[in-house]
């Protein structure tokens, strides 16, 4: 994967060309806008690596017939001619002489790459279909996710590779609808302030498809939070709540009726 060819920037390209040609890919391709997810995946590795001063230090490191190809060369590994690797630490690694010597490796690489995915996958759990470059050359992977994956959190996924273990960073796109805080999900819902005064129900559908009747009682005050109990995210066996911002909103039109009415009540107090 040659991420300076996925941003259309030459290698010699500034911080804030990186960044321009980041920000105008993103904006074709990010998923809450149609895009393709497999490319907007790329675009993001492709930045976080290059907009990275150690990371693309390492990147456009040269690498020798044992090199790690693309963006998987370890930091501080140098490929040496015979596929000896020589650490930045000194000195030559005995296991990968050997390696050489009886043909097979005594140490396992250590691969990582970062994953983005949807709120959704968040909520369901489920697989997705890796496509790595390896030491041994390209491998296609299967890797699970966990239900309820935080932003950020790195996995450790062995006997997937045929040379190594992979590490994964779990990177989650923004909702349209919902914000996440830890297992529970909030979003909002524009309510007129005279239901909000009279109480009403309306139609909720949550993040998993569900379509809920939810009540507000009446003489509810403006930006109240309604909680609706287990309709969040689920992780080892524990399962978030789901909240709902009450959205004051003024309604297009008032009947003279409604607003005498509401006058001679104001009158009172």
């Amino acid at each position: 994967m040659d991420h300076y060819n996925i941003l259309g920037v030459q290698r010699n390209a500034t911080p804030e060309e990186i960044k321009q040609a980041y920000r105008k890919l993103a904006s074709v391709h990010h998923p809450d806008k149609g895009g393709d997810t497999a490319q907007f995946q790329k675009i993001q590795q492709a930045y976080e690596t290059l907009s990275d001063p150690q990371k693309k230090r390492e990147y456009d490191m040269p690498r020798g017939p044992q090199g790690f190809p693309g963006g998987f060369n370890q930091p501080g590994m140098h490929g040496f001619p015979g596929g000896f690797t020589f650490t930045a630490g000194g000195g030559i690694n005995i296991d990968d002489i050997f390696g050489q010597m009886f043909g097979h490796r005594h140490m396992q690489n250590t691969y990582k790459t970062t994953v983005w995915v949807t709120l959704e996958q968040v909520l369901n759990g489920g697989e997705q279909t890796l496509q790595l470059q390896t030491i041994d050359g390209n491998q296609v992977i299967k890797i699970d996710i966990p239900k309820g994956v935080d932003n950020g959190m790195q996995l450790r996924y062995e006997n997937l590779l045929q040379d190594g273990i992979l590490i994964v960073e779990f990177r989650v796109h923004q909702h349209g609808r919902f914000q996440r805080d830890g297992l529970d999900l909030h979003s909002e819902h524009e309510i007129s302030v005279l239901d909000l005064i009279v109480g009403t129900s309306f139609k909720f559908e949550t993040l998993a498809g569900k379509t809920l009747e939810v009540s507000v009682k009446a003489y509810s005050q403006p930006n109240t939070s309604l909680r609706i109990p287990n309709q969040g995210l689920t992780r080892d066996y524990r399962t978030g709540d789901q909240y709902i911002l009450l959205k004051p909103v003024m309604p297009d039109s008032i009947d003279s009726e409604v607003v005498e009415a509401i006058l001679r009540t104001r009158n009172k107090y």
